[in-house]
């Protein structure tokens, strides 16, 4: 039997967020999109069945209350530390199964999430577990088993620097989970996946093919 989730998920200030998108959708305001991208995130991550609890690191006001609205713990960021100091302070504390999620999976479907988390649950106890991205560079997720670090790796080539830290890469046909969004090619491959309703009402008459 599966056992419960706490999921951390850090977004950093919608005026800094997202930098490589800003633009993405002609005449859409980039904290909006930024915003939408993280709401639909959450909304997915709390409609799946394995997560007991969702904890949003962040110093935007905007982000806390969208957290705030479907019940995840606000936490505060670390001035400065980074993406990788934001997943560990999120973590602390955390009993049970912990998992890093990124905010930028506006396509996530929850049966995916939960596909994936059960999957890292099957693993060799004790072993870390990541999905990589759809390119296979990068991380969108990274899990740990109770009493384990979570030992976040986030940052280029972060899929390759996880396997080095002894996580272990999990193996799953999960396209939404692993479609994050950094440019806007990323958020029209999203919006072929089937964006979150945030996303597709400011996407609407912008995105194409």
């Amino acid at each position: 039997m599966s056992q419960p989730w706490t999921v951390v998920v850090p977004v950093k200030r919608l005026s800094a967020a997202k930098t490589r998108l800003r633009g993405g959708l002609p005449g859409v305001p980039h904290e909006e999109l930024a915003l939408a991208l993280a709401a639909d995130t959450l909304d997915a991550v709390r409609a799946c069945t394995e997560v007991a609890e969702v904890r949003v690191v962040t110093d935007d006001p905007r982000v806390a209350g969208a957290a705030r609205r479907v019940g995840a713990r606000v936490l505060p960021d670390v001035a400065g530390a980074g993406l990788n100091a934001a997943f560990q302070h999120g973590a602390i504390g955390a009993a049970g199964w912990v998992t890093g999620l990124t905010a930028d999976l506006p396509a996530l479907r929850p049966v995916e999430l939960t596909a994936a988390l059960r999957a890292a649950q099957a693993g060799p106890p004790g072993v870390r577990g990541f999905v990589a991205d759809a390119p296979g560079t990068g991380t969108v997720l990274l899990a740990a088993p109770p009493g384990v670090p979570l030992a976040p790796r986030f940052g280029p080539d972060s899929a390759a620097a996880h396997a080095a830290s002894g996580a272990r890469p999990l193996a799953g046909d999960w396209p939404s989970l692993r479609r994050d969004v950094d440019t806007a090619d990323d958020l029209a491959a999203a919006a072929r996946l089937g964006l979150g309703p945030r996303t597709a009402a400011l996407a609407a008459g912008c995105l194409t093919g």
